[in-house]
């Protein structure tokens, strides 16, 4: 059994960990002895990309764009106090685990450019005290609460912002030091967004290489213990061969797949890879819903026996969705409802 984390902190109570295609938390599958329509549930990981909540932007000149509609100015503490305050109801509903991003996403949902300096790192690679302190604050509440925190390392449109491979090298070291130091054990890492996006200029992320940072990763350790590694890759496309050889679980987007059938095939494909051994399929973005139909993105992830991951990007007007910013994190529109309604009922929760 691979078991991700560091040593026990005090008052420490999550743990995850992998056996063949299942997640377990604490020892045990998730969601035991459940199925939901002739489907097995146990051992998966349903899960919303909330990516945004350490969130700040560190350039003047875009900051006042993510303003809050009620007090005209942006704050990322508030961003992360409502974050927080939200994680609750969401376990609630049966969400286990969320993705959680040092360089956040698009505060606008989908961008060409991002003038914007949402980056938790120096160029030099060190880690910014205020934007780990924040990681804290949502990683503590998570451990509380018996969830999975899904990390997310780098982000493109803000990778530039790190000089050089050496301190891509030096971030991502750092990263899972810190992590471990701290005693997290209930934390997957998704090193690299949709690594094969073209817009990556750091030779390090791109898809291509990867798998070499992705073992550098793996290769750190504290009290004989190292973190749960992967990387993503662009909606609907199949993760490089060696990626999956050098990942823990396997991660994968359904964004931009309108067909339900193409989330078995992607399934089916992963599966058929060289590199493929028993280890666990997450979908950890997808922005399709139709929750009330019966064939439906989710649906198909789930009857494959793959987890699956909620997107909502929203309108950035403190209304709806879960990245463009500001962001209200609570469960407050009828597609948020729908989502975290069916995650609920396939969960029994």
């Amino acid at each position: 059994m691979l078991a991700a984390g560091a040593l026990f902190l005090p008052g420490s109570k999550t743990e995850v960990s992998i056996k063949g295609e299942q997640f377990l938390i604490n020892g045990v599958p998730t969601y035991k002895g459940r199925n939901f329509e002739g489907h097995r549930i146990e051992g998966l990981l349903m899960n919303s990309r909330m990516i945004q909540g350490v969130f700040d932007d560190l350039n003047p000149e875009t900051a006042s764009r993510w303003k809050y509609p009620d007090t005209g100015k942006w704050s990322a503490e508030r961003n992360n106090r409502e974050y927080v305050a939200a994680m609750p109801s969401w376990r609630r509903h049966g969400l286990l685990a969320f993705t959680i991003g040092i360089q956040g996403g698009s505060p606008e949902g989908y961008s060409k450019a991002q003038p914007w300096n949402n980056n938790g790192y120096g160029e030099d690679g060190s880690l910014r005290p205020e934007f780990f302190k924040r990681l804290e604050r949502i990683l503590k509440r998570a451990d509380e609460l018996g969830m999975v925190a899904i990390v997310n390392y780098f982000y493109f449109g803000q990778d530039e912002r790190l000089k050089d491979t050496a301190a891509v090298e030096r971030a991502a070291i750092e990263t899972t030091k810190w992590i471990l130091d701290h005693g997290y054990r209930h934390v997957l890492v998704d090193l690299v967004n949709e690594s094969d996006n073209r817009s990556y200029q750091q030779p390090a992320m791109q898809a291509a290489n990867v798998h070499e940072l992705i073992e550098k990763v793996k290769a750190v350790k504290v009290g004989g213990r190292r973190l749960l590694t992967s990387t993503s890759f662009n909606g609907g496309r199949i993760p490089a061969d060696k990626a999956v050889a050098a990942s823990d679980f396997v991660l994968v987007h359904g964004n931009g797949v309108t067909d339900p059938n193409r989330i078995t095939e992607m399934v089916d494909t992963v599966r058929k890879l060289p590199s493929w051994r028993p280890m666990p399929i997450v979908f950890n973005e997808d922005d399709h819903f139709n929750f009330d139909q019966p064939s439906n993105n989710m649906c198909k992830a789930i009857a494959s026996y793959a987890s699956w991951g909620y997107f909502d990007p929203g309108k950035g007007d403190y209304v709806d969705g879960y990245q463009s910013m500001p962001v209200h994190w609570g469960i407050n529109s009828p597609r948020k409802k729908a989502f975290f309604d069916f995650v609920k009922q396939v969960t029994g929760q």
